[in-house]
């Protein structure tokens, strides 16, 4: 007799609040791929989010790959982003910037200074 793994809690809990859906993937592989179910497509309903998993033969690792691809997704998006602090530039380099500006507008005036004389 078969006995499914017995998933880790974070991911029984996740799957009891999704759908799993095996099916059949495409691409390269023949008939192991044609033939078979062993994809498995997990959507978790509060979230909407869906993960899928199809590297493995064997339906069982897939269905956990999957759920944990959806575990993952619902860490990252739990995580709190630090808020940015808002920063001022230093006086240095705001006159490096005026100073940089104030050569670049003194070489266009010469460049116009010259195209009038030769014009």
């Amino acid at each position: 007799m078969l006995r499914a793994m017995a998933l880790p809690e974070h991911l029984a809990r996740i799957a009891r609040d999704s759908d799993i859906t095996p099916y059949k993937s495409s691409g390269p592989g023949g008939q192991k791929k044609n033939k078979t179910e062993s994809s498995v497509r997990v959507t978790h309903r509060p979230s909407g989010i869906t993960r899928i998993a199809t590297e493995s033969r064997s339906q069982l690792r897939n269905r956990e790959a999957a759920l944990e691809r959806v575990w993952a997704e619902l860490q990252r998006r739990a995580k709190r982003r630090k808020p940015r602090v808002k920063t001022a530039p230093s006086r240095a380099a705001v006159e490096r910037r005026l100073e940089t500006k104030r050569r670049a507008g003194a070489t266009k005036r010469l460049r116009r200074d010259a195209d009038d004389d030769s014009g």
